[in-house]
């Protein structure tokens, strides 16, 4: 009988601790006079505002950084990496190549046919997810995984394709992580970004170790170009379009690549190359700057992340964060302000459980009652009935999220611009600037593509807006890949 009391006094104890803690959070609540989500949400939109003025501010930082990371090694948070692409696509270009874009959670293989100044004859690909095992694996694990798709891609391909005798087939490599590069066809990576973690590859040529699992796997490939995927946009893009002198993606990651003079590179020791330019990769998810509008909950996500501390401008605008920083300010409005009831809903803890694409499609919801809004809420966090205000905030929240990212994207442009004296009328001229554009992000989310034209149209001002255009290079990454694997053909 002791044992059941103490139990029963156990239990009962326990019950009442419950029952003290809903009374005092109530109580607090009441302290609080009941902070209502429409105050977070006002809080959210004064942390997150974006200005011209402010914008302007971001791009003349990052203008500075693009000087300081040309000038030397390690002299800013912006890498400025030389590519060793000095010559972009002609449009002369003939054969068969390959592609393998390694830019995230994905990979796409690519065959590309292309017949000189007909175009690009015939392409075809297929895309591969990633084990999310083998992200934070070993580096043979990956790459062996990586070539054993690329040897079943090959296999499958008709006779036309099939090449001479004695002709090795030929690949690009498009690798969207920051890479010191070596030459045209070697660099060694510096860190991992967008949720890889593979310590024991850094430091290693990622051309080498891909050389290696495709003999493993039996494939008789060279890589004939390494470029990032920004790199390769930007090849890609100029090959449609001979005004194309900058590329961003906006997608998983974000990064940029333009085009420089080469004595404008103090850094570059070498010999200067004939056509006079180089293609630089800025990876400039890695910008920082004061004037960046940093909220409490991108400091907590960094801090929380597997690189704290680094890739902040790419934690701010791409696809891989938005949605998680979502979820952080819809997690602080249920437990300070109840905005899903008394309790918080636990789907709601569980980090990138709120994905971009799910915040776009609630973003993007026109319906009368929000109805894509109530669906999402309930499939993936598990939060039912919620009321037409609730959906409201809900958007209002995507909305000053999403909006912040895509106009520090515009600021960002603008700092490249501004560096390559494309920001103004010289000789009563305005030079003509194409900027190829592409990922995931910007493709399917609307809202935020819109508002990549409008803002850097605000900021530029009407008369060199004209001059200024964004075009959406389509796997651009990809294909330049393969232009780039055609330009430097062993071949040639």
């Amino acid at each position: 009988m002791g044992k059941v009391t103490v139990a029963v006094a156990v239990i009962g104890g326990a019950t009442v601790c419950a029952a003290a803690a809903l009374v005092l959070r109530h109580r607090m609540r009441m302290s609080n006079q009941c902070v209502k989500p429409d105050d977070i949400l006002k809080e959210l939109e004064e942390k997150c505002a974006t200005p011209s003025s402010k914008l302007k501010q971001i791009a003349d930082a990052m203008t500075v950084e693009m000087h300081a990371g040309l000038a030397s090694e390690g002299g800013s948070k912006l890498k400025m990496l030389v590519s060793y692409v000095d010559n972009l696509p002609t449009g002369d270009e003939q054969g068969v190549y390959y592609a393998l874009d390694l830019g995230g959670t994905n990979f796409r293989v690519l065959r590309v046919q292309l017949a000189g100044k007909s175009g690009i004859e015939f392409q075809e690909f297929a895309e591969v997810s990633i084990p999310p095992q083998l992200m934070v694996g070993t580096s043979e694990a990956l790459f062996d995984y990586i070539a054993a798709e690329l040897a079943k891609f090959v296999a499958g391909e008709s006779e036309k394709f099939r090449l001479p005798p004695g002709r090795q087939r030929e690949l690009g490599f498009t690798f969207s992580f920051p890479v010191l590069q070596l030459s045209i066809d070697s660099g060694t990576l510096i860190r991992w970004t967008k949720g890889f973690s593979i310590g024991e590859m850094v430091g290693k040529d990622v051309v080498a170790e891909l050389t290696k699992a495709m003999e493993r796997q039996g494939v008789d490939m060279r890589v004939s170009a390494l470029v990032n995927d920004t790199v390769g946009t930007l090849a890609g893009g100029r090959y449609d379009n001979k005004d194309v002198f900058i590329a961003v993606i906006l997608g998983t990651g974000s990064n940029a690549a333009y085009v420089e003079r080469a004595q404008a590179i103090p850094k570059w020791h070498g010999p200067h190359p004939k056509s006079g330019e180089m293609v630089i990769n800025m990876e400039w998810g890695n910008f920082r700057s004061s004037h960046l509008p940093l909220t409490e909950y991108d400091n907590t996500l960094d801090a929380e992340s597997l690189n704290p501390g680094e890739q902040i401008f790419e934690k701010m605008i791409s696809g891989m964060y938005l949605g998680e920083i979502v979820r952080r300010v819809l997690y602080r409005m249920a437990n300070e302000a109840a905005l899903f009831g008394d309790t918080v809903p636990p789907k709601l803890k569980t980090q990138f459980i709120l994905r971009t694409p799910e915040m776009s499609a609630m973003h993007h919801d026109t319906s009368p009652d929000l109805k894509v809004v109530g669906n999402i809420l309930q499939d993936v966090l598990e939060i039912p009935n919620t009321t037409l205000s609730t959906r409201k905030i809900v958007v209002e929240v995507c909305n000053v999220i999403a909006t912040r990212g895509v106009r520090l994207a515009a600021a960002g442009i603008l700092g490249i611009l501004k560096k390559t004296g494309r920001d103004t009328v010289k000789d009563n001229e305005v030079p003509k600037t194409v900027i190829a554009m592409d990922g995931g992000l910007y493709e399917h989310y609307k809202e935020y593509r819109h508002c990549v034209n409008n803002t850097l149209n605000e900021l530029v001002g009407d008369e060199l807006a004209k001059h200024i255009k964004l075009i959406h290079s389509e796997d651009g990454s990809g294909i330049g890949a393969a232009l780039l694997a055609a330009s430097h053909s062993q071949y040639i």
